[in-house]
This record gives structure tokens, sequence and C-alpha cells, in this order.
């Protein structure tokens, strides 16, 4: 068995957060001196926001019932620094567990600044396609710029949202979350949404620790009820590391997925609740 893909946190999103207002607050600067011009300049598109892309949302997360578990709070861009991780054969195991071939369309939920993006996009080659989706625009920022240094062109940066990827419907063969499960405050709401964008037969498998939910780790148990409840179905789960584990599994059809009453309705008669 390999060593296990965890370490500590090395990450300070607070210290991303003031890096990015600075830099916002300089290019202000630059637009407020620049042209020397007196009148007022139209509003533009900020340049952050051009880095990246949305899709169609799906529905909304008030249209699904909350888990009967806690979360735990994102905290940074990576899991651990990826030297590690390469050593550990991390991504390599995992892209060989979903069968990632060149020409697929591959998508990572929670993508960080793209350890597995530009991984994912080095195996899937020029004719296949990542979407590399996240939420924190700080996060989101990262990636694009190395997308952009790396010049990867079969790459997607994608702005989804807490409950929603927002990924393109019908589109992707497999999808990936690593060591960001426990952080998803809308599972069934997300797991719905996601199911939309994922082709018939695809996987996704799921990378996390052991640890309860709100000690950024999901028990294996909690996460098959709470994938099964909206249709996914476990294909088989290996331990990749102490304490750690990979789960694969199959993604529902988009027409035969459960309604939101139904999932409302299972959730409330006391699936996935905590043992």
């Amino acid at each position: 068995m390999h060593a296990p893909f965890v370490s500590t946190h090395a990450r300070h999103p607070r210290l991303l957060v003031a890096a990015a207002s600075w830099v916002g607050a300089l290019l202000v600067a630059l637009a407020m001196t620049g042209c020397g011009a007196s009148k007022a300049s139209p509003p533009q598109q900020s340049p952050a926001d051009s880095q990246w892309t949305s899709f169609a949302r799906g529905l909304p997360a008030d249209s699904f019932p909350a888990p009967s578990r806690r979360f735990s709070q994102i905290v940074a861009p990576r899991w651990t620094d990826e030297t590690t991780r390469d050593a550990a054969n991390e991504a390599e195991t995992v892209m060989d567990a979903l069968q990632l071939v060149p020409g697929m369309r591959v998508a990572d939920v929670g993508a960080g600044d793209g350890y597995y993006v530009v991984r994912m996009a080095q195996r899937v080659g020029a004719t296949g396609r990542v979407y590399g989706q996240d939420i924190v625009p700080e996060y989101l920022a990262l990636l694009a710029d190395r997308v952009r240094e790396e010049q990867l062109a079969n790459v997607a940066v994608v702005r989804g949202d807490p409950h929603d990827p927002r990924l393109p419907r019908d589109s992707v063969d497999a999808a990936i979350m690593i060591h960001m499960y426990h952080e998803i405050t809308d599972p069934y709401a997300l797991l719905w949404n996601l199911a939309h964008a994922l082709k018939d037969g695809a996987q996704v498998g799921i990378l996390d620790m052991t640890f309860p939910t709100d000690q950024h780790g999901t028990p294996p148990w909690l996460l098959e009820c709470e994938l099964g409840v909206v249709g996914y179905r476990p294909v088989r789960t290996v331990a990749t590391g102490d304490d750690e584990y990979l789960a694969i599994f199959r993604a529902p059809a988009a027409d035969s997925l459960p309604s939101p009453t139904t999932i409302r309705a299972r959730v409330g008669a006391g699936a996935c609740r905590q043992r």
C-alpha cells in the first residue's frame, strides 16, 4: 500500500483574500489614473470574472432537504503540497480508478488551485475537456492563472454555487470531489444538479477521510447513504491510506433521478441520520 494522501493544511486563505483585495485596489487606482479622462468610463466586466464561466443553474437549494449532519469550513485551495501527493501517486490512482482516457470530458468539483486539473488535462489530451470548478473567487483566480500559465487549452474554469456545480448539461464522463465532500452544505441539491451534467453511465470518484464531517472527513457509510438517496450506486471503495478512502459511484441517468419531494421524504424518514 502506498503512503496515505494526507497532511496538515498548509494554506492561508486570509492571505489569499488580502492579496486579492490589494490587487483589486491596485486595478481600481490604475483605472482612475489612466488615460487622463475627466469623464466617467462606462462599467466594464471585472478582469477576474472574465477568467471563468458558469453554465445554466439547476434547482435551488431550498428545493431539497438539509443534511442531518454538520459540515467543515472551506479552509484552503489545496489539500497538501503537490510533491507529497505525487510521491504517493495520488492523482494517478484516482484517474486509473475512474479509467480516464484521452478524449474524455471530466470535471473536478472543488478544484482549488488545480492539482488535479492539470493532471487530468494531460490524461484526457487535446481531444478531451476538463472543467475545473470551484465556488471561491480567490481559488478560481489561482486556478485561472495556472491554466493560463501552463497553456492548458483543454481546460474551462467554472464558477459554481454551493448547491450546484453549474456544469454544462449531459457533458461529463467522470467527475471527482477530492477532500471536499465534507464541506458541501447542501449535498442533496448538489448531487441532484450534478447528475444533470453527467452522461449516462458516468462515474463519480470521491476521496475523503473517514473522520466526522465537521472534522474534514466523511464516514464511508454516510457518503454511500447520501449519494444513495439521490440515486447514485456504489461501484467500489478502496483504502488509499490511513483513515483515507476512495469511493467510486455510478451516477443516475437524469431521467431516472428521484424528485426533490421523494428525496425530502427519504431524508425525513431518517435516511442518513448520524449514528
